[in-house]
């Protein structure tokens, strides 16, 4: 099934932008590109031959459901649901079938289930979609939940033999505060409501904007890679004036104009994905102009057969690494989907929409996606 045969920018919001904010068919071939690499068990590898790993899988199924490819994303977190072990988690990294990096499972990509599962309901509206996987996504917080320090911020991983590894990093407890909002509202839809994870998604939250001393303890800081800069905004942990004061704080070291967001600041590198989530934090943050600027100029990294290379090194005008990542194409679509409207799901990384009462539910199925403004906490 698709949705889309050929694209209008704005079509669903009943805007023109001027230059379009994407190419005539970018969504069909996004699609398809993922589609191609989707294995048959419904496994969405980095590229043909490589690993899959939950987090990125995740991602590149919700470019499926963008394009209305409800059945391959849904064959995608079947997969998930099958390899899910006993604790909740998985593990870094799976090829062919088999688990390929037993060293760790990281807690950022146990929690993103919970994005990937509401951001197929909020398209589909499926309520047997989310009863099925409810049990998965319940698995997946309590496993992540388990990691959370009396401080308020999440250990990043758990060893070979489930070992904590007792540090946090920003851009990992940045993308469980979204997951976290996502998985109440899951039970809330369903429910069962889940007090203690509104409760442990509070002290993340406040972590994460009061106390920078419980990030990067043991090892150098992250703050040369720009998802630290920008992913407390883009998944709603720093809101309103202090996101838009984030965001300008960094510009000049992270941006390149006319090129997109570096991936670290101290190499002459600019990713798309990195470009993408940035320009989703910018739609958060109330920066539109800046963030259709930088996703237009993005369009030029798109190979012949629909993929997007994963980055540009501008000191040597070439492509690096020579690859083409399914989850890169994903952001393309979470991306053009936030500017464009293209889904019901196109806000869920530009505004925080937190259900309080299954009342807020049955307000939810009613109105447009365009119609839900504000933060509901």
């Amino acid at each position: 099934m698709s949705l889309f045969s050929g694209e209008t920018t704005g079509a669903a919001t009943g805007t023109d932008h001027q230059p379009s904010i994407f190419p005539q068919g970018f969504v069909r071939q996004s699609a398809d590109y993922i589609l191609a690499r989707q294995r048959a068990d419904g496994c969405i590898p980095w590229f043909d031959g490589h690993y899959a790993d939950p987090w990125d899988h995740v991602e590149a199924a919700m470019g499926l459901s963008i394009a209305g490819e409800y059945t391959a994303a849904e064959k995608a977190y079947a997969w998930l649901a099958s390899l899910q072990l006993d604790d909740g988690s998985w593990w870094a990294a799976y090829k062919d079938g088999q688990v390929d990096n037993r060293e760790r499972r990281e807690s950022n990509f146990v929690a993103y289930i919970a994005t990937g599962i509401w951001h197929h309901y909020l398209i589909t509206r499926d309520q047997s979609f989310l009863r099925r996987y409810w049990p998965m996504v319940e698995k997946a917080l309590t496993f992540v939940l388990a990691l959370q320090s009396e401080h308020g911020e999440i250990q990043w991983a758990v060893d070979g033999q489930g070992e904590p590894l007792m540090d946090a990093l920003i851009t990992g407890c940045s993308s469980i505060y979204k997951s976290l909002e996502c998985g109440i509202n899951i039970a809330v839809v369903l429910e069962q409501d889940r007090p203690d994870w509104r409760i442990a998604r509070q002290r993340l939250g406040d972590a994460l904007r009061h106390k920078p001393q419980r990030f990067d303890r043991t090892w150098e800081s992250k703050a040369r890679f720009s998802m630290d800069w920008f992913y407390p905004v883009l998944t709603g942990a720093i809101e309103g004036a202090g996101a838009k004061a984030r965001l300008q704080a960094k510009w000049e070291e992270f941006v390149v104009a006319g090129l997109g967001c570096r991936c670290v600041n101290d190499e002459p590198w600019v990713t798309v994905a990195e470009s993408c989530e940035l320009t989703m934090a910018l739609l958060a943050a109330g920066e539109v102009a800046k963030a259709h600027t930088l996703y237009r100029g993005l369009h030029r990294w798109q190979d012949n057969d629909g993929g997007y290379w994963t980055g540009y090194v501008y000191r040597d005008s070439a492509v690096w690494p020579e690859e083409k990542t399914t989850w890169t194409v994903g952001a393309m679509l979470l991306a053009a989907d936030a500017l464009a409207g293209l889904t019901p799901a196109s806000t869920l990384f530009t505004r925080v929409e937190l259900l309080d009462t299954p009342q807020n539910t049955q307000r939810l199925d009613h109105l447009h996606p365009l119609e839900l403004t504000g933060s509901q906490r």
